[in-house]
């Protein structure tokens, strides 16, 4: 076994790809290794939220935007619901050296929230020519790695990427939803006041977590829900038996299909009983799968806070936040799928409403946590519909 050591000055990250390529650069946050999928992410603020999306299980995200760190990190913003998916992305990589915080809810600097968290940096890598590199060639499996005193075993590394299975035919829902149901009251935070909590007299909304978002819940109850959420293995009596006025598919890691083996059921259960329903990203592909349609996996994705999508109803562009690996392929959308949004960057398929049951899905995140929030509106919809049965 052959062991690569850096030349001085020694870099102590480094990330080795299925490929053979190598990219060096300093290393950050947590020391060890980890195997993912790697991704590019465009959003200019949010740093937090994304790395504590649930969405971005076994992934390793590389941040286009130069300059993370200035704002800190606090214990508000942190969008996992569950333990489980505390450690979802498994690295991240960075243009430029983290920034020291400079902002009045910073309760501890970047990377030693990084090491607390177990997640691995990067930095000081040419974000612009690995982000041209994954457009080219898609999201490619690597090994992101972090020695204090510069030593890799480079071919054990690159043979660890090449060994990884990948995200296709995976199911990571259950391996970062909750264990046990519970109860959620807190609202969406406002300036100088943080989050405030419902009242808890609403429509009761179920929200079956697959990686659910706290932003999510917190919307729900915003709009007046009296919200639940259950785990993704949850079962459709299960479901029922919280006597629910509406369901909320949520967000979540992996192949919608594997995910599916065990939800489409459950989910072909709500539609057949109208009852009414709204699908968040992997909640949106797998309403598609249980209509009958079919997802494929995308070259590299779409994961960014400034995606242009157009309602189709309506004419409106919104521009949103997404997270997502795969897509449902709109050619196999059944008669009784009706597409709602459009991709205004390639075309694919961001929403669906059913013409012969009371549910609807979006690709996008209208949670936006951190932002934009021009999809708040889809909660809105969601729970006035059911205040109005």
């Amino acid at each position: 076994m052959k062991l690569s050591q850096a030349p001085a000055p020694r870099p102590t990250g480094v990330i080795a790809f299925a490929s053979g390529l190598t990219i060096w650069g300093i290393g950050v946050g947590a020391h060890g290794e980890a195997v993912g999928e790697v991704c590019f992410n465009t959003a200019m603020t949010g740093y937090q939220e994304i790395l504590t999306d649930p969405s971005y299980a076994a992934q390793i995200i590389t941040f286009t935007f130069p300059h993370i760190g200035n704002v800190g990190v606090n214990a508000e913003d942190i969008e996992n619901s569950s333990p489980a998916a505390a450690t979802a992305a498994r690295g991240a990589i960075f243009r430029c050296e983290i920034t020291s915080p400079s902002n009045y809810r910073a309760q501890l600097d970047f990377p030693a929230w990084l090491k607390r968290r177990g997640i691995i940096g990067v930095a000081g890598v040419d974000t612009r020519a690995l982000t041209a590199h994954i457009r080219e060639n898609g999201m490619p499996h690597a090994v992101i790695a972090h020695h204090a005193a510069g030593q890799f075993d480079l071919d054990a590394l690159i043979a660890k990427a090449r060994a990884w299975s990948g995200l296709e035919g995976r199911d990571l829902a259950k391996e970062v939803s909750t264990l046990q149901s519970y109860s959620h009251t807190e609202t969406a935070w406002k300036w100088d006041r943080g989050y405030g909590k419902s009242d808890g007299k609403g429509p009761h909304v179920v929200v079956i977590d697959y990686g659910v978002k706290r932003n999510i819940l917190r919307l729900l109850a915003e709009e007046g829900a009296r919200v639940s959420v259950v785990p993704a293995t949850a079962s459709y009596d299960e479901i029922m038996a919280k006597k629910p006025d509406g369901v909320v598919l949520s967000n979540g890691p992996g192949d919608p299909a594997a995910t599916g083996e065990y939800s489409i059921p459950v989910i072909r259960e709500l539609i057949k009983n109208k009852v009414p329903t709204l699908g968040i990203c992997l909640g949106h592909q797998m309403l598609a799968l249980a209509a009958g349609a079919k997802t494929t996996k995308m070259p590299q994705g779409h994961h960014g806070a400034n995606h242009p999508v157009k309602d189709l109803e309506t004419g409106k562009v919104e521009i949103v936040s997404m997270n997502h690996g795969f897509t449902v392929d709109i050619a196999t959308l059944p008669a009784n799928a009706r597409p709602t949004f459009t991709s205004l960057f390639d075309g694919t398929n961001s929403g669906i409403r059913l013409t012969d049951a009371p549910a609807f899905s979006v690709q996008h995140h209208p949670e936006a946590s951190p932002g934009p929030q021009d999809s708040f509106g889809v909660f809105k919809r969601f729970v006035d519909g059911l205040k109005a049965a």
